[in-house]
């Protein structure tokens, strides 16, 4: 697959079909059963809504309801504007774009819908798929997170390519990457709208479990700002490292942290783990080279 196209745009991913007439598995058109794929333009076809199957990459997990609906209302009045992006699977066809538009004209009772078919692979209809819904901008938080998580494991990506082939800056991504980092429950509330992403981005920083679910719930009921949970993460965090620092360390780990540092060739500090706060060891590096040296050691 040619990389080179993803900072272009969708358009530069996919082929522009010639104009054509497809004919149905049940033979020609007539006037009482129309053909299930029929050109209206070119390059555009209509299609059996029945024969249109949801796209198994898409990373929306959750469809507003009156956000269906009023689409719904939209389409029966002016029907769709924007055609639908498929793909042919067999004697039927795969949604790569338009999922929103395919349920609410289901809902608007239509039997047929525009659409624009594409021929693309299997590889590239799941990056077309996840690419096309974030730049829309219409996910929630976690379904965002999770399709830059995506697009970096099913194709090897870096924050800052993911950031090229979404048009989104490399912060941006690592931002919301962070999100995915937190319990379920607190996720699911994230989606549902009782937190912001900047809240779960907050409560990431308040390491106690018990301290982090009962701020959770203040926020979801309005009671915590995101900057409140700033500043009592920070205080603890502070709290926690007075305490560390006042902590004896064992001879012996003393010894075993020289030895690390000079093994690692760079700075080892530890800090013991309290009554509120896990134990840490912190490994200093300074560029890239070092942090890949680091690494090489440690997994040998």
């Amino acid at each position: 697959m040619a990389r080179n196209a993803l900072g272009k745009g969708l358009g530069a991913l996919i082929r522009e079909p010639e104009p054509q007439q497809i004919s149905g598995s049940s033979g020609a058109a007539t006037a009482a059963a129309p053909a299930p794929v029929s050109t209206i333009s070119s390059g555009q076809q209509m299609i059996d809504i029945e024969l249109i199957e949801p796209s198994p990459y898409q990373p929306r997990t959750r469809f507003r309801e009156e956000s269906l609906e009023e689409l719904s209302r939209s389409i029966q009045s002016s029907g769709i504007i924007q055609p639908l992006v498929l793909r042919k699977i067999g004697d039927r066809f795969q949604l790569i774009a338009g999922e929103r538009r395919w349920r609410a004209a289901q809902r608007a009772g239509l039997h047929r819908v525009p659409a624009i078919l594409r021929d693309v692979p299997e590889e590239l209809a799941l990056e077309i798929t996840l690419v096309e819904n974030i730049q829309r901008e219409d996910l929630n938080p976690v379904e965002q997170a999770r399709a830059f998580e995506r697009l970096m494991t099913e194709f090897n990506l870096t924050q800052e390519d993911v950031a090229i082939r979404t048009g989104k800056d490399r912060a941006s991504v690592a931002n919301s990457l962070r999100l995915l980092r937190l319990e379920k429950p607190l996720l699911e509330w994230i989606e549902d709208g009782k937190l912001t992403a900047g809240h779960g981005r907050a409560l990431l920083g308040v390491v106690d479990m018990k301290l982090r679910a009962a701020l959770a719930i203040r926020a979801s009921r309005g009671g915590l700002t995101v900057r409140q949970i700033e500043r009592i993460s920070t205080r603890r965090t502070r709290k926690g490292e007075r305490e560390a620092v006042a902590a004896p360390v064992d001879p012996n780990v003393r010894a075993a942290l020289d030895e690390l540092q000079k093994s690692l060739g760079t700075r080892v500090s530890l800090r013991p783990p309290t009554s509120k706060f896990p134990g840490q060891l912190r490994i200093d590096y300074y560029e890239d080279s070092q942090l890949s040296a680091i690494y090489e050691k440690l997994m040998r």
